[in-house]
């Protein structure tokens, strides 16, 4: 046998070798999460409210909640400016211009609370309490007449708002548990 190829059979056994020791030991870049942990980054909410937490919220404390974290990007009211407008257009989506909101748009109030838990304020995602969290989306669903001046929001009635799109979209999610 040549040199050459003598090299070639080494370098490939070696490589080879290596990699079946690497994967049998791991990269080790870590351990298996804690169930606190887990339960700490686990925050989904779906349609039907399974994941909602303790908690409730006002309208009334949900516009002290919005004026200080929310107005300056979403403007008076949710009306937008400079981010996203987040209320009105309930009704616009069958025209010319439809106007895609929260209150117009999505079909679950369960939603708007997933979505506010989540990622808002943009400057400091999921720093908001849940009862914060409660009363922001309480008064941003009280501005379109979703939900009364007086609502308080909880895991037990914020799956029972009816939203104004609640029949404009099929269900993906497989039906809870009886």
């Amino acid at each position: 046998m040549s040199t050459l190829k003598f090299g070639f059979l080494l370098t490939v056994v070696a490589f080879f070798s290596l990699a079946r020791a690497s994967r049998a030991q791991g990269p080790n870049l870590g351990r298996p999460l804690t169930p606190e942990e887990i339960r700490k980054i686990d925050i989904t909410v779906s349609p039907d409210g399974r994941g909602l937490p303790a908690g409730n919220g006002s309208v009334s404390a949900g516009a002290a909640v919005y004026t200080k974290y929310c107005q300056a990007c979403h403007g008076a009211q949710g009306a937008g400016k400079p981010q996203d407008q987040l209320t009105g257009g309930v009704g616009s989506l069958a025209s010319g211009k439809p106007v895609k909101t929260s209150a117009s748009y999505w079909p679950v109030a369960t939603t708007l609370f997933d979505y506010v838990r989540r990622a808002m304020p943009i400057a400091a995602p999921q720093s908001l309490t849940n009862d914060e969290v409660y009363a922001v989306t309480a008064y941003i669903l009280s501005i379109d007449g979703i939900v009364p001046a007086d609502a308080v929001l909880d895991a037990k009635s914020l799956p029972q708002v009816k939203m104004p799109n609640r029949d404009g979209f099929v269900s993906w999610w497989p039906e809870p548990p009886r």
